[in-house]
């Protein structure tokens, strides 16, 4: 049997469904997702494993036109993979026509030439248009949906599927399986993502706090974690050594994490009255942290203010971008 391995990227405009896409594909969540744009801002590799073949899947910030520093860098992000990557995935939802700017994404993707890619064959990096979301309109609509797209560039194939109900996921993979050159597993059987705990716990730090906010603080927030740490169960806060039933039961992580936004407005929508709306967010984050992490979490959640830092270069270096 012949064996592929390689780099598909998922590429769109900000909430097209490529992070839903990308968790549906590897069967497991490892991209958070939020119904309010540019939710992710960094690449997130997943790996899809088959028999004959390895997808190694990269969930790429949404293309747009910037307006800031921090969106700069994210288009820059996206444009570096796209010239690494054995095959595209453009995900274009089928919910929205066609508009500028997935035609802008097109344009971007047309400068994927011959020289550009892995493709030893000399034809530039293949497009896969892959139509995301197909369950929310009729039948008559995601033909017409997919008209739209086939005249928006010359494709390798157009693949519309429905990361929710699974409708043609593993003909995706199928596709792209057929795109990717022939090779060993590039990750050993089993790994899921190669994405650092510490970055998967502040992802999922900032997922629960989008939940619900106002349209101008998702851009504005940013969340890094300061540490996780092993709880030292035989002692209490001031030092004092506790007797035997101190260590009985699972195992403790303390995970200590800074939520930052601009505006000191913006601090108290994330904190609420009384500290509520903080509490609430601490509360589902922890859950999902416990389950990736195996372990029992103390969270401890502080909020920041960081003026302007999506403008600023030296706070963007500081908060990882």
């Amino acid at each position: 049997m012949t064996f592929r391995s390689g780099f598909a990227c998922l590429v769109g405009r900000p909430n097209a469904g490529k992070s839903t896409l990308t968790n549906a594909l590897v069967g497991r969540k490892i991209a958070i997702t939020s119904d309010r744009p540019q939710t992710t801002r960094h690449t997130v590799r997943g790996i899809v494993h088959r028999e004959d073949g390895q997808v190694v899947l990269v969930d790429t910030p949404g293309l747009h036109r910037p307006r800031t520093l921090l969106g700069e860098r994210l288009n820059d992000l996206v444009r570096g993979t796209l010239a690494e990557v054995d095959v595209v995935g453009f995900c274009l939802p089928a919910d929205q026509r066609v508009g500028p700017g997935d035609r802008y994404i097109a344009e971007q993707l047309a400068g994927l030439g011959p020289t550009s890619g892995r493709d030893p064959r000399g034809r530039g990096t293949p497009v896969v248009a892959v139509v995301t979301k197909a369950d929310l309109v009729g039948k008559g609509r995601l033909a017409e949906h997919l008209l739209a797209v086939q005249g928006l560039g010359d494709w390798a194939e157009i693949v519309p599927v429905s990361a929710r109900s699974g409708y043609q996921v593993g003909h995706l993979v199928e596709v792209f399986l057929g795109i990717l050159p022939e090779g060993a597993p590039l990750y050993p059987e089993g790994e899921l993502t190669d994405e650092p705990e510490a970055v998967m716990v502040a992802e999922l730090v900032r997922e629960a706090a989008l939940e619900g906010v106002r349209d101008e603080l998702p851009h504005s927030l940013a969340v890094v974690v300061e540490e996780i740490v092993p709880r030292d169960r035989t002692r209490d806060a001031s030092g004092e050594r506790l007797g035997p039933r101190a260590v009985d039961g699972p195992p403790m992580l303390d995970v200590r994490v800074e939520l930052f936004v601009e505006r000191d407005s913006q601090k108290a929508i994330v904190i609420g009255k009384g500290g509520a709306r903080l509490r609430d967010v601490g509360t589902r984050a922890r859950r999902e942290i416990e389950a990736l992490l195996g372990a029992r979490v103390f969270l401890d959640l502080h909020v920041r203010v960081a003026k302007d830092w999506q403008r600023d270069p030296k706070q963007l270096g500081r908060l990882g971008f």
